[in-house]
């Protein structure tokens, strides 16, 4: 595969990346979408501190906002690579929200995708990442 190829490939895939995480940065500020991201915080992981009840809340905002930012970091040159970075990390630190959900799927319905399958989306969803930066 040519060099220009492979950055076009590249390209593409970080254009669709960047609508992919900043469209579901983008849903965590629907209310009841919110309501449910914020249930799905493992209790071990929630902090009340400055914001008390509603830091489950703020920690949905903080992570779409972030989810936000790593979609347009994908489309500017001088931050891609860190943005990847970032993703990754991002990605591996939000699956024990995933995981937790996943063990309840009465209460979350289809946000409580099945843990093999969430495991295996996320793996690729990483990967796919890596491809876009390098």
């Amino acid at each position: 595969m040519s060099t220009v190829t492979l950055d076009t490939l590249q390209f593409v895939l970080r254009c669709l990346l960047a609508v992919f995480f900043f469209g579901a940065g983008v849903t965590h500020f629907i209310p009841v979408v919110q309501r449910t991201m914020a249930a799905m915080i493992p209790p071990g992981l929630r902090f009340t501190g400055l914001f008390g009840a509603r830091g489950p809340v703020v920690l949905v905002v903080f992570t779409g906002v972030c989810e936000m930012l790593g979609g347009l970091g994908l489309l500017w040159p001088p931050t891609i690579g860190l943005t990847g970075l970032m993703l990754v990390v991002f990605l591996i630190a939000v699956f024990p929200a995933n995981a937790f959900a996943a063990r309840d799927p009465q209460r979350f319905g289809r946000a409580a995708i099945p843990l093999r399958t969430r495991v295996i989306e996320q793996v690729a969803l990483i990967a796919l990442v890596v491809l876009a930066i390098l």
